[in-house]
């Protein structure tokens, strides 16, 4: 069968071509570019607990000493501190976000893709002609060298000027300069080491209404100042002065510092009409805008990567059926709706100034909580996605239960005991197929020469091996809000499926089967007019 075709080279192109080669689906990755992206330092971001473990899983190693875990997150307001919160990446504590530059990232994908043989990564091709039939699809691209080349899927992860997005004639609807910022990235001694800022309001005039700091290894910090709406010209004067009024401002005086890189970016809200046309898809940017208010857009498209790769392997194994491969627009589209609606209607709120909500009692303090959900990860701007109406949700029977995670949820990424006996965290074994989690208290003692013969093992790796798709079998000592012999099915995109109270074969059976979308059947041919 051919390869899934993947352009566009950036880190949502790179990841979803090795989260491919990982199920054993080769790809070709043609890059517009020659390959070599420039590094810049005030180019950075910020990748939620999800994707962080999304990107290790498919191999894109970071230098320890290019990316910093945030050891807390505090909120200032003039002068008073609003909030204040402590990351405790393996206690109870909130998730650490991981903070680093860009082209890091890209590298260390890069590193990663030329590692793999089911990867081929083809530079300087810009596509310029798409045409797919009832096999296949086919692209063409003219640069130096006229190429053809036949995939079994093509997935669009060229940016927000996508080309494959304009040849699928999608409309791109949205809003333009929903935020702008000035942007350094510079080397000092501030007072919080460790610690992302957000300050609102600075008592100093210089800077505008609201500056984040946040950190990087090295004393590096990278510092945004949200800018008015209007067109304001940013010199390399006006950028000077603002770094040095926000330095001594928050250490007394202006301290020595570095000025590594500065840029300005301005932040626009769109969405796709459509993600999937026939056999082409989008994802990321090219599907995509948003990043106002603390969001990031790049979590979002490594979102799509990981939900969509799991479903093309799927495909590209054994067949689809229409409903699996809707339900990537159905899922992801949704949820990228639902956080673009969010932010929109925030933004009134905490841009807009004045009026009676500046003298209503506590107004300040929830706004500031509002913003640091897009910052944190958390709430309607920032929490990782929830399908719980997902097409591919099973249907309900007596035996399913509730635990801490909602159907649909992402799973708590506990420890668990895999069939060779080790050991794992359960964010390490997604991405091959669907897992099986038993949850039974006290298997920490059993002996792991003999622990997939022991209770209720026999029956469940019975029905595991009898699932319609590939499964794995797992254990946990604990999961939140399950009781002793709760069965988990999990996706490999790492969101629940159901739970079940006991072994149930017939019903895991099903679950599994609704989530590849029932039996396979064959892509609907788009006509000629949609796709060229």
């Amino acid at each position: 069968m051919d390869p899934v075709i993947v352009v566009g080279a950036g880190p949502v192109g790179l990841a979803l071509a090795l989260a491919l080669a990982a199920q054993d689906v080769p790809s070709v990755v043609l890059d517009e570019g020659a390959g070599e992206g420039e590094p810049r330092p005030a180019r950075t971001v910020v990748l939620r607990p999800d994707t962080v473990a999304f990107i290790e899983r498919v191999g894109g190693a970071v230098a320890p000493d290019e990316a910093a875990r945030w050891a807390a997150w505090r909120s200032i307001r003039r002068n008073q501190q609003m909030q204040h919160v402590d990351f405790d990446e393996f206690g109870a504590g909130e998730p650490s976000p991981l903070h680093l530059p860009q082209h890091a990232l890209t590298r260390g994908l890069r590193a990663a893709v030329a590692e793999q043989k089911l990867v081929e990564l083809v530079h300087r091709s810009r596509v310029d002609t798409v045409e797919q039939d009832r096999s296949g699809i086919t692209v063409h691209t003219d640069d130096p060298q006229t190429t053809w080349w036949r995939g079994s899927y093509l997935v669009g992860c060229d940016g927000a000027r996508s080309t494959v997005r304009k040849l699928l004639d999608i409309r791109f609807p949205g809003r333009t300069a929903v935020e702008r910022h000035a942007v350094a990235a510079l080397r000092a001694e501030l007072p919080w080491p460790g610690e992302a800022l957000l300050h609102r309001m600075p008592p100093w005039r210089t800077g505008g209404e609201e500056v984040t700091a946040r950190p990087l290894p090295d004393d590096v910090w990278r510092i945004d100042w949200l800018l008015p709406p209007r067109a304001e010209l940013v010199t390399p004067e006006a950028l000077v002065a603002r770094v040095r009024a926000a330095l001594a401002g928050w250490c007394g005086e202006t301290p020595p510092y570095e000025l590594i890189d500065t840029g300005v970016y301005t932040l626009h809200h769109r969405l796709a009409r459509s993600w999937r046309v026939g056999r082409a898809f989008l994802a990321g940017d090219a599907a995509h805008l948003l990043g106002a208010l603390g969001t990031q857009e790049l979590d979002e498209g490594l979102r799509d990567a990981d939900n969509l790769a799991w479903k093309l392997a799927l495909a590209w194994h054994h067949g689809a059926s229409e409903l699996l491969l809707d339900s990537y627009q159905a899922e992801r589209r949704t949820q990228v709706a639902a956080r673009l609606r969010a932010a929109d209607q925030s933004l009134p709120i905490l841009r807009g100034g004045g009026g009676l909500r500046a003298y209503l009692p506590g107004s300040a303090r929830g706004h500031d909580a509002l913003l640091a959900d897009g910052h944190l990860g958390s709430g309607a701007l920032g929490a990782p996605p929830v399908y719980d109406r997902s097409p591919l949700a099973p249907a309900p029977t007596p035996s399913r239960t509730a635990v801490g995670t909602g159907a649909g949820g992402p799973v708590a990424d506990v420890r668990v005991t895999a069939p060779d006996g080790n050991t794992v965290r359960l964010r390490e074994r997604l991405g091959h197929g669907l897992l099986v989690v038993l949850v039974a208290p006290g298997t920490g003692v059993w002996d792991r020469r003999h622990w997939l013969t022991a209770g209720v093992m026999p029956r469940l790796a019975a029905a595991v091996t009898a699932l319609p798709v590939k499964g794995e079998l797992l254990v946990a000592e604990t999961y939140p809000g399950a009781s002793a012999h709760t069965v988990l099915l999990v996706r490999p995109d790492g969101h629940l499926v159901a739970a079940f109270n006991g072994v149930r074969p017939a019903e895991l059976y099903a679950a599994a089967d609704a989530v590849r979308g029932g039996g396979a059947t064959a892509v609907r041919e788009e006509s000629t007019a949609d796709v060229n």
